[in-house]
């Protein structure tokens, strides 16, 4: 049987044209020359995975924004019809103009897409998504649950597409965040909240982190995810797919969705099937309100 592998790609990309003030790369820029770089990696793993014979599902995860750079539209583009790829995303403020996906296979190409209030007005974020829809581009959306920031989430519903799934990000830097209220009006909008306001207790639980998931960088060294920092090996080294077998989680906890959505012991699996790399439940449409 064919292996289906999930990749987690965070090359050295560390700019964002976002000044969120939350975020370490808020305003950051790259050299020139670094970009240079960053393309270099990328069009290098682009061609290492047209070369493989698994079927592999990629998320890009960049320190910044990736698709402000047409480097990263071309690579997206490419690997959305390569035929050993099921699915290609990439974590996106959707800042970027959208007519270039109109060359991308929609069968595989997925967009994780988040809406910063402080950044951008509602209105044009959700004419933006209103632009996917008209494309036929399956994404979802995001919203960081700041306190200050929650009366914007009934609006943003509102404004969506009723079949898009919404979710949110906890605040977890504060412990008790939330008033039992809060969670309520949250969980009205997103019913998986509950996954992410915590921190899931992981040590030597079974994941598949390190097996049929792992991370890759721009060099190529592989991790079993980004929580844990030990490489298992490179993927332009031959025979490096002995080092991914099943493991039991080395951290305390699990608190990242791109973490704990591979723990085997929550199921998630079930809950988004083909859309867990673009954070789509498979029934998207019953899970919101």
């Amino acid at each position: 049987m064919k292996k289906t592998w999930n990749i987690l790609y965070r090359g050295s990309l560390s700019s964002c044209n976002y000044a969120c003030d939350y975020c370490p790369f808020a305003k950051t820029k790259n050299t020139r020359a670094e970009l240079a770089k960053d393309r270099a990696d990328l069009e290098r793993f682009v061609a290492w995975v047209e070369g493989r014979s698994e079927t592999i599902g990629i998320l890009f995860t960049p320190w910044g924004e990736g698709l402000i750079r047409k480097y990263y539209q071309e690579a997206m583009t490419t690997l959305s019809h390569l035929p050993n790829v099921y699915r290609v995303a990439i974590q996106t403020n959707l800042s970027c103009p959208t007519r270039w996906m109109e060359k991308v296979n929609k069968e595989s190409f997925a967009l994780w897409t988040t809406y910063h209030p402080t950044e951008i007005s509602r209105e044009k974020f959700a004419a933006k998504c209103a632009q996917l829809d008209q494309m036929g581009i399956r994404y979802s959306v995001g919203f960081v649950g700041l306190k200050s920031q929650l009366n914007e989430l009934s609006l943003l519903r509102q404004s969506l597409n009723p079949k898009v799934y919404l979710w949110v990000n906890a605040y977890k830097r504060e412990p008790n965040y939330y008033t039992t209220e809060m969670i309520e009006e949250i969980e009205a909008i997103d019913p998986l909240f509950a996954y992410n306001n915590q921190y899931h207790p992981s040590k030597g639980e079974k994941c598949q982190a390190g097996h049929t998931t792992f991370t890759v960088d721009g060099s190529g060294n592989v991790r079993r995810c980004h929580f844990i920092k030990n490489k298992i090996g490179n993927i332009y080294q031959a025979n490096f797919e002995s080092n991914l077998y099943e493991r039991n989680c080395s951290n305390v906890t699990c608190g990242c969705h791109i973490g704990y959505v591979h723990m085997d012991k929550l199921k998630l699996y079930e809950v988004y099937g083909k859309g867990v790399l673009e954070r789509i439940p498979k029934k998207n449409v019953e899970l919101r309100m």
